[in-house]
């Protein structure tokens, strides 16, 4: 596909393909110079999130539609897969609405408890790309990737790298959007689901907003497009036209300046992660069950480090060290330790881990996924470790800050343990 045909594309799909994944051909070098040059902010929204998670949990859900929500008179949809979808159900339906579009469901009371864990693994992954994140809730967020060019490379290319970590560690598809703003990068991931990616580059924005509906901007309700509709505007590019004072008049000064800058792609408004982290973590799906309790092991000292660098970059650190093991059927436990004073060190994470690992009676049970969480979280200053009279400074906080360093300037892999580094010389 050429570069013109690409930017030709972008006002129905953006720059991908048939597939809705963005071509990373010459258009997108990665240095980040190309189509995507200033569209530093992501939105990241999971498909049909509570559905998709309960198909993983449930092997009777094969090729069968799937809607969680209550299952009560006055029950109401939460989640529809896409299967579902194509009967007519939506989320917010009444369920007996629902069941009668598609009979053949399978409906599931949600489980919170569930959907937060695998939401908390989704943000960790957009942490590690970025602190610039906003959840909007569990299954979608807000990132600026402006400060992580350099090590990443351009939007199109760090988008490309979440779907395909989210894909590969939680089993989940996720649509993006790539925009200059919040709003416009939230108007792509709308248009390219299920599972893809869309870039709408600054010089077609335009182009892209002006065929769409009123109704497809934030604040239209129902009320405010009829009021529209009786002015003649019905898509969004007659809004744009449309005389800002008059429409001021109609809808009030704050409701109508609002639409005016919107309906021209005019967003101010900024990335504001959320409050401080309550825990930090990262766990690792196996492509095939392992029972080598070493491999296990290794592992864990690769998330360990992996938490520990998240960490010392927040200035953050924590008590409560907590892993967690999913056997082969699905099931998972997780045990947990708080320590006596707060910690960043990897060395100190991993010893935790492993001895809580040890402990479950796991050790060489089949296991496809494991995880190393840091909670209790307080800022690194609070958390000096008080000595015992006689005892030095084991030194391993100096050791992985410059670890850090060597790390920001060469890479990830350019210093790591000599496990992990033994490990991957076995596997080249």
């Amino acid at each position: 596909m050429s570069r013109r045909q690409l930017e030709r594309g972008t006002a129905m799909r953006g720059m991908v393909s048939e597939a809705g994944i963005v071509a990373l051909d010459a258009d997108f070098p990665p240095d980040g110079s190309g189509p995507d040059a200033d569209c530093d902010i992501l939105h990241l929204d999971m498909d049909a999130f509570f559905a998709s998670v309960e198909r993983l949990r449930r092997p009777e859900a094969r090729g069968r539609p799937i809607i969680v929500g209550g299952t009560g008179p006055r029950g109401v949809v939460s989640s529809a897969d896409y299967l579902a979808r194509a009967y007519g159900v939506h989320s917010a339906m009444p369920m007996t609405r629902a069941t009668r579009l598609c009979p053949d469901a399978l409906v599931y009371p949600p489980d919170g408890r569930a959907y937060r864990r695998v939401s908390e693994a989704i943000m960790d992954i957009l942490r590690s790309v970025t602190p610039l994140v906003q959840p909007l809730s569990l299954d979608e967020a807000f990132l600026d990737v402006s400060g992580a060019r350099r090590r990443l490379g351009g939007p199109v290319r760090i988008a490309a790298m979440i779907r395909e970590r989210v894909r590969e560690e939680q089993r989940l598809t996720c649509s993006v959007g790539v925009a200059a703003t919040r709003f416009m990068a939230k108007l792509g991931s709308t248009h390219c689901k299920p599972d893809g990616l869309l870039l709408i580059p600054t010089d077609h924005v335009e182009e892209f907003l002006d065929p769409l509906p009123v109704g497809a901007l934030p604040g239209v309700g129902e009320r405010t497009e009829q009021t529209l509709a009786r002015l003649g505007v019905r898509t969004v590019g007659r809004l744009a036209r449309y005389e800002p004072d008059l429409l001021r008049k109609e809808l009030g000064d704050k409701a109508g300046t609002r639409l005016a800058e919107l309906a021209r792609g005019v967003d101010e408004s900024p990335v504001v992660p959320e409050s401080p982290d309550k825990s930090i973590g990262a766990e690792e799906t196996f492509a095939e069950d392992v029972t080598d309790p070493e491999t296990v092991d290794r592992e864990l000292l690769r998330l360990a480090e992996k938490v520990g660098r998240r960490l010392r970059a927040s200035g953050q650190a924590g008590r409560t060290v907590s892993v967690k093991l999913r056997r082969g059927d699905f099931s998972t436990i997780t045990r947990s330790r708080t320590l006596p004073e707060g910690t960043d060190v990897a060395r100190e994470i991993n010893a935790v881990a492993r001895e809580l690992y040890t402990a479950s009676g796991l050790r060489g049970v089949p296991l496809r996924l494991v995880g190393v969480r840091v909670e209790g979280i307080i800022p690194v200053e609070r958390a000096h470790r008080q000595l015992a009279l006689g005892e030095e400074e084991s030194g391993w906080r100096d050791v992985e800050r410059v670890m850090d360093q060597v790390a920001a300037r060469f890479g990830p892999g350019a210093i790591q343990s000599a496990v992990l580094a033994k490990r991957d010389e076995n596997d080249v």
